[in-house]
């Protein structure tokens, strides 16, 4: 391999299927689902060795850029990029940001496309395959890797393989690409043995992929370019213009480019991969008790079979049920049939459309500072728990409809309240009177918590006026 190959890290999913614990401002791939990292985290470790794999560039949703950021860093990651989509345009508009980023450095780059939401347990034979993609890709081929199945899945797409070439084993043309099948086709896909599970995973030729972008998807090709040449830097981000993207198509790759062009192969493996689309895909691949149990947290089964039970606090106690999912977070529980895990999605609508808060955000919500959790609130007040990180600072700020009582449990604050910078140390308190420009800074070496109670007419987070602010948030 002469150079390494640059990853694209597709981190776009909102994970519906997976609330409660994915939200919307907090979805899937940002979870620890099935390790001690996140998924964005283990995809970005997979493809971390220098000298097969370039930096990655990651494409994500604008309102996750300084999460994505914080777990890069601790899973000392260091990001080409880190590109800002200012909507929802699916991985047509993604794959051509990612390519034209790749080309315009390198015009003769390979990029692996990774959505950042995948499960595989087969490191080494995940670096295989790409091994055995990249002579075809340097030839001039889009290549997809096709996963060998494993059962009758209904919820994945199929890939039926073609002719394998002589001179480069284990890569096959892509004879066509399959739409999710009934139960009685996907046996028979199954059964012929000719067929593979569509991963989402590809390796292109940068160039190759936008000629053909050019050829087949020329919206997305010209509105992905504009976003970009129209784009700008904020901060350690790229910011793509939201004019020029919100012009893109909201349209696959596969059905832009794959199913059309002539240079679809695809290379099977079996690298332990799952989608983890939903509660039963979970179950699938956890480590099960003697009864067929997955736990995760403080849960206690009796009686239970076959159940899915996790727990991010309290006690979960589960007795005498089979094949169900209950999942227990701080502000909600979800208890569902196994077979109907999928139909989460539509309960989530449905809270969308009562005016809930819950699809969109945790009671823990996640700030480039730190973080801040809501306690209790009643009429006129709330109690809220700060947690912030060393070195860094809140916006320098004011409230037109509520004051704050700040109290030190751990940690130093440094407070600026109007003209004067007050030290507030451990079982101290501040007092911040409605309309007083003030700012809270950690300048110690310990992350510092604080418990914030606010009271007056209106308490919510749109009362905030950010007169300076070191993340560029307005």
């Amino acid at each position: 391999m002469d150079k390494p190959i640059i990853p694209v890290l597709l981190s776009g999913g909102a994970g519906v299927r997976l609330w409660p614990m994915s939200r919307e401002l907090y979805p899937k791939q940002l979870l620890n689902l099935c390790s001690d990292k996140s998924m964005l985290q283990e995809t970005a470790l997979r493809v971390s060795d220098g000298a097969r794999f370039a930096a990655p560039i990651v494409i994500c949703n604008q309102e996750h850029r300084f999460i994505i950021a914080e777990q890069l860093r601790q899973a000392g990651v260091t990001p080409g990029a880190i590109v800002l989509e200012p909507s929802a345009r699916n991985t047509a508009a993604a794959c051509a940001v990612g390519a034209l980023h790749a080309a315009a450095t390198d015009p003769d780059a390979l990029i692996l496309v990774l959505p950042a939401d995948h499960l595989i347990r087969d490191v080494p034979a995940f670096k295989e395959a790409v091994g055995r993609a990249v002579e075809a890709a340097s030839s001039g081929h889009l290549v997809t890797f096709g996963i060998t199945p494993t059962g009758p899945e209904t919820g994945y797409g199929y890939i039926r393989r073609g002719a394998s070439f002589t001179d480069q084993p284990g890569v096959h043309r892509v004879a066509a690409f399959v739409e999710k099948p009934d139960r009685a086709v996907a046996e028979a896909y199954v059964a012929d043995g000719e067929h593979s599970w569509n991963s989402g995973m590809f390796l292109f030729p940068a160039a190759k992929l936008i000629e053909e972008l050019g050829r087949y998807a020329p919206s997305v090709l010209a509105a992905s370019r504009a976003a970009l040449e129209a784009g700008k830097a904020d901060l350690d981000f790229f910011r793509l213009d939201a004019d020029a993207f919100a012009r893109a198509p909201s349209i696959s790759i596969d059905h832009a480019v794959m199913e059309h062009t002539d240079d679809a192969v695809v290379v099977p493996c079996d690298l332990g991969w799952a989608d983890v689309g939903g509660w039963a895909a979970l179950w699938e691949v956890g480590e099960k008790d003697g009864e067929g149990n997955v736990a995760h947290g403080d849960v206690v089964t009796h009686g239970a079979r076959n159940c899915y039970v996790r727990s991010e606090g309290q006690l979960t106690a589960v007795v005498g049920l089979d094949d169900v999912v209950v999942v227990s977070t701080e502000d909600a529980v979800l208890v569902a049939s196994r077979d109907r895990a999928q139909d989460v999605k539509a309960l989530v609508e449905q809270l969308r459309r009562d005016g809930r808060t819950e699809p969109f955000t945790h009671r823990q919500v996640h700030r480039p500072w730190g973080s801040f959790q809501s306690i209790h609130a009643g009429e006129r007040f709330q109690v809220k728990c700060l947690t912030v990180k060393p070195g860094a600072r809140l916006s320098l700020q004011k409230h037109y409809h509520r004051a704050e009582h700040w109290v030190v449990v751990k940690g130093t604050a440094l407070v600026t309240r109007g003209e004067e910078e007050v030290l507030v140390y451990e079982n101290e308190s501040i007092y911040l009177p409605i309309g007083t420009v003030h700012r809270l800074e950690n300048p110690g070496k310990v992350p510092l918590h604080i418990i914030e109670v606010q009271s007056g007419s209106y308490l919510g987070e749109d009362d905030i006026v950010r007169i300076e602010d070191t993340y560029g948030r307005h």
